[in-house]
């Protein structure tokens, strides 16, 4: 190796970072058996920031921009090392190069069921998940926070901490909203405007910041949907006859698609035999006795009215009309015995009612005494 190799080895000229890949949050820049050179070129693009970190103290964050590196616009770093103004010997720092842009489009899920009280079901259990979007608006705070010394730092480890904030948060919100369960969907967004609320201090604790916090669903376990599913099933059906009619249509749609033939011939039967039920329906869907085919049945007979027969002081019955005749051979009852039946204006004797002169046949009346 010549010294002129060397020298190109020792010392580096221009810093910069391009990354094309979608998760990379920091990525120091790869200076081992290298120096930084005094008046070197650091190059900032849009999206990114430079830390540098010197002997494991963090010294100067630069924006977007082109800088040489001198003791002007290196003012923490010049002090850290006790520089002159007229250093200009190349030194050791480590760089991390921070992406500032948003990383949206990251997952967050319960991953344990979050009990709650519905007003109509009782206790119910949910789960919800959703997405979210964030950057970093403080890479020295972010530096200090979370990454420390890793190299090469992902979104995948910052969003296992970010996603326990973000579920702790969304349980407590959501068990006490009070919101009933076939009403979260319309209420979603106001959801995660009180969810964002509450985690964003948290999240700018680590020098980041939420841009936007979305709920995409909250759903019941799958045992409950399907009771869900089959109540919504039995209201939507209503008339049992008019759900039987379209169960059939529509399993002859589906049946007969294959061959047409058949779904004509079928549908052909099948819409005459609804035609004829139509036809023949009456007002409450039952088709009248004269088309039908089934003779009217007669009306039911007339109640036999019930006597109350009196025995001096004391009603005794009721008593129908065959036991007062009955009554009337034995010599129990006569034309002058009082008898009170239910809607008649009150005692009579029973020669004088019309409906028991066939018991006692033609005997006359007493005859009046002068």
């Amino acid at each position: 190796m010549s010294i002129f190799d060397f020298l190109r080895g020792e010392f580096i000229d221009v810093i910069h970072w391009t990354d094309d890949s979608r998760d990379t949050m920091v990525s120091r820049f790869e200076r081992e058996g290298h120096a930084i050179k005094y008046g070197a070129k650091l190059t900032v693009r849009e999206g990114q920031a430079a830390v540098f970190v010197h002997e494991g103290q963090l010294a100067d964050v630069f924006e977007p921009g082109l800088y040489q590196l001198e003791t002007n616009n290196m003012p923490i770093l010049t002090s850290l090392q006790h520089w002159d103004h007229g250093f200009n010997s190349p030194f050791l720092s480590e760089i991390y190069f921070v992406n500032t842009r948003q990383f949206t489009d990251l997952k967050w899920g319960t991953r344990n069921p979050v009990i709650c009280r519905d007003p109509e079901f009782g206790p119910v259990r949910l789960r919800a998940f959703g997405t979210y979007s964030l950057r970093v608006t403080d890479p020295a705070k972010f530096m200090v926070e979370i990454v420390g010394t890793d190299g090469d730092f992902t979104t995948d480890e910052i969003t296992f901490q970010i996603r326990n904030i973000i579920t702790t948060h969304f349980s407590q919100v959501i068990s006490t909203s009070g919101i009933p369960v076939l009403d979260m969907a319309a209420n979603n967004m106001d959801l995660a405007k009180i969810v964002h609320q509450r985690i964003e201090p948290m999240v700018a604790a680590y020098g980041l910041e939420l841009i936007n916090f979305m709920i995409e669903n909250v759903s019941l376990p799958a045992d409950v949907e399907k009771a869900l599913d089959k109540r919504t099933s039995a209201s939507v059906a209503g008339d049992l006859r008019k759900y039987t009619d379209f169960s059939a249509a529509e399993a002859l749609t589906n049946s007969g698609e294959g061959n047409s033939g058949l779904s004509a011939g079928v549908g052909a039967g099948m819409g005459m035999a609804m035609a004829d039920r139509m036809m023949r329906s009456g007002p409450w869907g039952r088709a009248p006795a004269a088309e039908s085919g089934t003779p009217t049945p007669p009306p039911p007979p007339a109640a036999d009215p019930r006597w109350h027969v009196a025995e001096g002081s004391v009603a005794r019955g009721p008593f129908t009309q065959l036991q007062l005749e009955a009554m009337y051979r034995e010599g129990k009852l006569t034309p002058q015995t009082l008898v009170w039946t239910p809607g008649s204006t009150g005692w009579a004797k029973a020669g004088g009612v019309e409906e028991l002169t066939p018991i006692f046949g033609d005997v006359p009346p007493p005859i009046p005494t002068s």
